[in-house]
């Protein structure tokens, strides 16, 4: 039970990142005509995979102030950072609103995918509550 919560936890940072990622693109588009305006990007893969990195020592804690091989999951950060991507207009804006729709439109799929896990996590739930009794 715990480890399908775990799950549940899991997936919830995934889709605050990518919920972050499709405001920041939004933000880029709408910036789109903006003079000097650079392209924002979103990553929170990274952080995440760390996090969830299981190839860490194999320590064993019989107190709370011991180091501990789990990685905590508040720890998990989206950032934000300004895309290094030369601007190819007159007036410096970097971003391509055919590149951002593109990102836009994989990263709905992404979202949508990440929904459709919670979704099994919480159907694995109910199907074990309603075979329990």
């Amino acid at each position: 039970m715990d480890r399908l919560l775990k799950n549940v936890d899991i997936l919830n940072y995934a889709l605050n990142g990518l919920w972050l990622r499709n405001e920041i693109i939004n933000h880029n588009i709408s910036n789109a005509n903006t003079p000097n305006y650079k392209r924002l990007t979103v990553n929170f893969e990274d952080s995440l995979k760390k996090a969830l990195d299981k190839r860490s020592s194999n320590l064993i804690t019989t107190h709370e102030n011991h180091i501990s091989n789990i990685s905590n999951m508040e720890k998990v950060q989206s950032n934000v950072v300004e895309a290094d991507e030369y601007s190819y207009r007159f007036d410096g804006n970097s971003v391509d609103i055919d590149v951002e729709s593109a990102n836009l439109a994989k990263n709905a799929i992404m979202y949508n995918a990440v929904i459709n896990q919670v979704i099994g996590e919480f159907n694995k739930l109910k199907n074990i509550i309603n075979d329990g009794r």
